[in-house]
């Protein structure tokens, strides 16, 4: 299952307060589960992004369902697919 992870900004939403933004991903996390996707971690981060989600999808296109699912909220982001550093040397030696 491909990993994906998003830097998330909260920019273009109108947060009240802190409960009002942890609303937020349990809508999330439901929405991806309808993707075929599963939320493995989130962190709110200090510096240049607001959080940093890390997900599973079944294939690419359930990791861009997913990643508009970020915007639909409101929420500004950059997604990217994941490799892990095991599996990416072995494609470098295939090179």
């Amino acid at each position: 299952m491909p990993t994906y992870v998003s830097l998330i900004d909260v920019e273009d939403r109108t947060v009240q307060n802190a409960q009002d933004l942890a609303s937020i991903w349990g809508e999330i996390k439901t929405e991806l589960e309808e993707h075929d996707a599963e939320l493995v971690d989130s962190y709110a981060a200090l510096g240049g992004h607001d959080f940093l989600v890390i997900f599973e999808a079944d294939d690419r296109e359930g990791g861009f369902k997913s990643a508009l699912t970020f915007r639909r909220h409101g929420l500004r982001g950059q997604t990217m697919e994941l490799v892990h550093t095991d599996d990416f040397s072995q494609l470098v030696d295939e090179i």
